[in-house]
């Protein structure tokens, strides 16, 4: 199990939950299901796909978790997006929201490439060790080669 406190991706989009917490408490009323529900709940589902997809055991389930949050962080930004054009957010407060979603995308892509190579490695080395074992068990089965 990784400790995904530790992980740089998830502690960026901790930060940025925190900071649309912040900022959606002056939402309209009437957004309370709506917009500010939506934004809230795209937000923190990114660092928590995040910390879910690190207890798994396999790397293929870790990638599953950690696509989730991508796509997450991709609704959240678009939310942003929304509440700025309905005036709910300043300029000035998307903005910072906005620059704090390309950063936790720019982590989460590098956590992702990193997690592909290592996870291609390891299915590359499972082949190759299959492959032998089973070659080896053959040989073992069919006794020895007469010439």
């Amino acid at each position: 199990m990784r400790d995904y406190t530790k992980i740089d991706a998830w502690r960026l989009s901790d930060d940025l939950t925190v900071a649309v917490y912040e900022r959606t408490r002056l939402f309209p009323r009437e957004e309370i299901y709506g917009l500010t529900s939506q934004l809230r709940r795209a937000s923190y589902s990114v660092p928590a796909n995040i910390a879910e997809g690190s207890s798994r055991e396999s790397l293929r389930d870790y990638l599953h978790f950690l696509y989730i949050a991508r796509g997450s962080l991709s609704e959240t930004q678009y939310f942003i997006h929304l509440a700025r054009r309905l005036g709910y957010l300043a300029t000035e407060e998307a903005s910072k929201l906005h620059s704090q979603t390309k950063q936790a995308f720019g982590c989460l892509h590098g956590l992702i490439g990193a997690v592909e190579r290592e996870s291609g490695k390891f299915a590359k080395m499972a082949a190759v060790v299959t492959s032998f074992l089973v070659l080896s068990l053959a040989r073992i089965v069919s006794g020895p080669v007469v010439s």
